[in-house]
Order: structure tokens, then C-alpha cells, then sequence
């Protein structure tokens, strides 16, 4: 038999922009073998299997470049929830926090630091990880060692950086001294030699150790990020990520902000390698992503290449009966939070103690906006932010209080009801006009990351639905190109995010009119029986990893197919 698969009758959109089309694609081994057009007679051939993907789209497996999946690959496998998403390679490592570069001793604070940024318990990764590196590239041979499914390439992290070279020092504000810098370029160095994919940074003060201090590197001078783009230049290889300081303690010019701007381009033209940098729009700056777009347009015009990467969708923090509620200040709220293992939902069941959450939630009130809350609908999860479904609208509709009309909906779903409070990208007018200019890419999804507060690994489904499918915003084409090859392509990946004669055979087979994206749910699998919110999908008949099928019509099927991504 010439293929191991055919996948035949499919409409092959394949990552490069260009028009869909009617093919057979042959697979061989790992890679792609032929894509032939239906009008030319397709596929005469046979294989050790055939794939019917007659209706269906067949597309590049999806790269998702923003995750922080660190420590969940050591206990899930499978990639979880981005594999039911149509995602096949992914990047972690990102905002400046990794375990590698590590030494023994550093292990608990970089686990502690990782769960006050990025919201993963730290007992889980102490646990759960196998600990058995001190340089990055014995962490990236470790992760190399375990089964996955998915394609995972990594970022070292400028906090591991600074805490493995100055310790305790990494914390200042101070700027380092040479000999730290040179330390620091050189385990970066042996980074990028073993095949990282690049460095990150956080300048945010929004990204804290426990005790509340920004974490390092926060304050480095930019001589010690242009050391790290030397390194960049000499491998010829790599991108530098950053949660970026923009906007903030800004004054109205943006000053601050445009000279952070300007430290990126100067970081892409001394390293010749891109930059890429999160950037949302926040109901509190309602301009601020524009004006930070103008400025990379500035940089990219004298020679960097810059690239913002935003969400498809609000960034929500969910409310539910297990995680958190609008009221957990009220006393009998608290208590509620309290209870574990299925007795929340028995508590608010019963009448008196119900009436007492009502009662004491009037008295206490909550500090959040309700008309900012919006319930997400029975079925698929809506996330457009419609004033009628606002928490606000819901109670004054039913003519009770915004608790009461919580209680009521928590019962109506038997605990399942969930909640959305975006805090960035609140406005979806301002992501349309982000994605509708180029530079920007899809990222931030954050798999791995905040898993008690938010779920936003959904993006895929959501972009593909939402954006394209019911607002035919974009065409199809453009839309899968910027889930594959674009983000594929900016952060060095190769072979990947095509459907081409010699590519990875990655690959997803869509019903796209059936795809779905229900609620998220909470689900406590994590180590330690820690909790997190997943969410689900329908509508991917086939994801393939490598020339294996890794998912079909949803479920895993036992195959771990997963590889690193190398930048060398």
C-alpha cells in the first residue's frame, strides 16, 4: 500500500491562504504525501486506511503559541481541553515564568511563583513533576521523555533565568551587574542550542511572587533583554515573548508605553528574530490597543517585526457554585465556598439556609458591577456579552434579587450554571478591529493556565463558530491561516501549519456546520484533586498528530503521537 491514510471527498483548506478546494490527502508515514484535487481525479491509491471527509473541511492541526501547559503535560497527556479543540502543536513557556533553568533548592519557588502568576497549584507541580533537570535543555529532554499528544516546544523564562543566576537578588529593581548578565545570555545559550524555541519575559506589574513583589526580572534595564537578542542573532533562531508594561502607571501621552514599544523593536532589530507581546483592550484604557498597534506600526517601519497576539473573545473570570460567586463576602457565601465534595449544591437546596444567602447577600452587596456579569445559556456557550443575560438584567427581569435569581439558576441547572465577567477584551467591536489588522495574531488562550478562573483554550472553536461561521467576518481560509501557519510561522516552527507535500501530517477533518461549543465545566482531576474549568466541543470528526489519529469525534484514541518542537 503506497499510504498509511488517504483522506478523501474533503474540502482541504490548507493553512496558506488560498481557496479551499476539493482533494485526496495521502499520508506516509509522518508526513504528508500528496493532496490531490478531485477535479484531476484525486487519489488512485490505497491505504491502510481511509478517512471519508466528504462535507468536511480538512485543515492544518491548529498551533496554539500562548500556553502554559509546564506542569499539566506530566499528569495529562492527552492536552486537555486544547485537544478537543482541533490544537496538535503547542508553545509554553510564555511570560517569563518556567522551571528551567533550575537548581534543587529553587524547585518550591518557582512552583509557588508559577501558581501566583499563572494560577497552577503549586502542590500539583511540586508533585507532579519529575524534577530531573537543572539546565533547560535536560527540562526540554525530560519533557521530550514523556508521552503526549500533543507537539510541545517551550520558552525559557527570564524569572528562571534571574532566579538560577542572582537568587534572591533577581527580585530587586536593581539592575543586574555584567557578570549577571553574561551568566544569564549564556544559559540562554545552551537554551537555544538545545533546541528552545526562544525566551520570554514579564514586565507587567500585574505578575507577582507570593509575598507581592513583582516577579524577576520585572525591572531589568535593557541591556540585559538586548544580551538576550545577541544570543537570539547567533543562533539565527527564536522569538522573544513578553506580557509587556503597557498602559501601565502611563500618563495620557503613553510615554512609558511607547517606549516599551520601542524597547521591542529595538529587541527584534538587534536579534533579527520577531517579537511577540499580548495585547487586549480594557474598558478601562478603551484606546490603549489602538494607540499600541500605531506604535509597533512605527516600529515594524524601521525594520522590526512585531507582532501583537490578542484573544478571539473576552478574557472572563467564571463564576459558579464551585468555584466562586458575586457574593462570597456575605458570611453564609463563605461558608458555602467552604463545603466540598458535592455538598454545595445540597446546602443551597435547602430552604432556610437558602433563604440566609439571600438575606445576608442583600446586606453585604458585592463589589462587582452585576450588569458586568453574563450568564453563559443553557447549550452552547455564548460569550457576546448580550445585556439580557447579564446577571443585572436576569434578576430584575424575575423581579427578585441579583443572589436570589443566582440561587434560582444554580437549582434550574442542578449546579451547573456558569457565569462570565470579562475583564479584558470586554469590548468584541475592539478584538474585531485588532484581528482585522495583520500583524495581529491569535494567542493568550492560556491553556494550562488560571484553570480556577478562567477557560479560555476554547479559542479555536469559538473563532471558527462565532467569527466565521455566524458573522462570516473572515473567510474561511484566512481563518484557519491564522490558526496554523501564521502562529506556526512566527514562532519558528517548521513544517507545521500546512497541508503541502513534505509537511507533519497534522491534521483536523471539520463538520464545521456541526461545530459546537458547550459550557465550560469544573471538574476536579487535577493532582491532589485540585479542580479546574474544561469545555468540551463536537463537530472535529478526526485530529491526527504525526500520521496517527490522536482524536476521534471527540475521544482519545490511545495513540500519543506528540513530538518537540526544536528550534534548531
Amino acid at each position: 500500500m503506497k499510504y498509511d491514510i488517504i483522506i478523501r471527498n474533503g474540502l482541504v483548506v490548507d493553512g496558506t491562504g488560498v481557496l479551499g478546494r476539493r482533494a485526496d490527502v495521502g499520508v506516509v508515514g509522518d508526513r504528508i504525501g500528496e493532496v490531490v484535487d478531485l477535479d484531476d481525479g484525486g487519489l488512485d491509491a490505497t491505504a491502510r486506511r481511509e478517512l471519508d471527509a466528504e462535507g468536511r473541511l480538512v485543515t492544518p492541526g491548529f498551533v496554539d503559541i500562548h500556553t502554559h501547559f509546564d506542569a499539566q503535560l506530566a499528569w495529562d497527556p492527552l492536552g486537555t481541553p486544547s485537544c478537543w479543540h482541533g490544537v496538535t502543536s503547542v508553545v509554553m513557556g510564555n511570560c517569563g515564568v518556567t522551571f528551567a533553568p533550575c537548581r534543587p533548592a529553587d524547585r518550591a519557588i518557582l512552583a509557588e511563583m508559577m501558581e501566583s502568576v499563572e494560577d497552577i497549584p503549586s502542590d500539583a507541580i511540586l508533585d507532579g513533576l519529575a524534577w530531573d533537570w537543572d539546565t533547560y535543555g535536560e527540562y526540554y529532554d525530560s519533557v521530550d521523555r514523556l508521552a503526549k499528544g500533543l507537539n510541545t516546544g517551550g520558552l525559557v523564562g527570564h524569572s528562571a533565568l534571574r532566579t538560577y543566576v542572582m537568587g534572591e537578588r533577581g527580585l530587586d529593581d536593581a539592575p543586574a551587574s555584567g557578570d549577571d548578565i553574561a551568566a544569564m545570555a549564556r544559559l540562554v545559550d545552551e537554551a537555544m542550542a538545545a533546541g528552545a524555541l526562544g525566551v520570554s519575559t514579564s514586565r507587567t506589574l500585574m505578575h507577582r511572587v507570593p509575598d507581592g513583589r513583582p516577579i524577576p526580572g520585572t525591572f531589568a534595564a535593557a541591556d540585559e533583554l538586548l544580551a538576550f537578542a545577541e544570543v537570539l542573532r547567533e543562533h539565527g533562531a527564536g522569538i522573544f515573548e513578553g506580557a509587556m508594561r503597557l498602559g501601565e502607571r502611563d500618563n495620557a501621552a503613553l510615554d512609558h508605553t511607547r517606549a516599551e514599544v520601542a524597547l521591542m523593536g529595538e529587541l527584534s532589530r538587534r536579534s533579527g528574530r520577531p517579537v511577540s507581546f499580548g495585547l487586549t483592550q480594557s474598558n478601562r484604557r478603551p484606546d490603549l490597543y489602538e494607540r499600541v498597534i500605531g506604535f509597533v506600526h512605527e516600529e515594524n517601519a524601521a525594520g522590526g517585526i512585531v507582532r501583537p497576539q490578542t484573544t478571539a473573545r473576552g478574557v472572563g473570570i467564571l463564576f459558579g457554585l464551585e468555584t466562586r460567586t458575586p457574593f462570597d463576602r456575605a458570611p453564609s457565601w463563605k461558608d458555602l465556598r467552604a463545603a466540598h465534595n458535592g455538598r454545595r449544591l445540597q446546602m443551597v437546596r435547602d430552604a432556610t439556609f437558602r433563604q440566609t444567602l439571600i438575606n445576608e447577600a442583600d446586606v453585604h452587596g458585592t463589589p462587582l458591577d452585576l450588569a458586568e456579569i453574563f450568564v453563559l445559556p443553557p447549550g452552547e456557550a455564548c460569550y457576546d456579552c448580550d445585556p439580557e443575560q447579564s446577571l443585572a438584567s436576569i434578576a430584575s427581569a424575575r423581579g427578585v434579587s441579583p443572589a436570589a435569581a443566582f440561587i434560582e439558576l444554580i437549582l434550574e441547572t442542578d449546579g451547573a450554571v456558569v457565569a462570565n465577567m470579562p475583564f479584558l477584551n470586554q469590548d468584541l467591536a475592539a478584538v474585531e478591529a485588532m484581528l482585522d489588522d495583520p500583524l495581529v495574531t491569535l494567542g493568550l488562550a492560556d491553556a494550562g493556565a488560571h484553570v480556577s478562573q478562567i477557560m479560555d483554550a476554547s479559542q479555536p472553536t469559538f473563532f471558527l463558530t462565532h467569527w466565521i461561521r455566524e458573522r462570516r467576518r473572515w473567510s474561511i481560509e484566512d481563518a484557519v491561516r491564522r490558526l496554523t501557519s501564521d502562529t506556526a510561522d512566527l514562532f519558528g516552527i517548521r513544517n507545521r501549519g500546512r497541508l503541502v507535500p513534505g509537511s507533519f501530517a497534522d491534521v483536523n477533518i471539520i463538520d464545521f456546520d456541526g461545530l459546537f461549543l458547550p459550557q465550560p465545566e469544573y471538574v476536579s482531576d487535577l493532582p491532589n484533586g485540585a479542580g479546574r474549568y474544561v469545555q468540551g466541543s463536537s463537530g472535529y470528526d478526526y485530529t491526527l498528530v504525526n500520521g496517527y489519529v490522536f482524536m476521534e469525534h471527540g475521544e482519545h484514541t490511545g495513540v500519543l503521537a506528540g513530538r518537540m518542537l526544536r528550534s534548531n
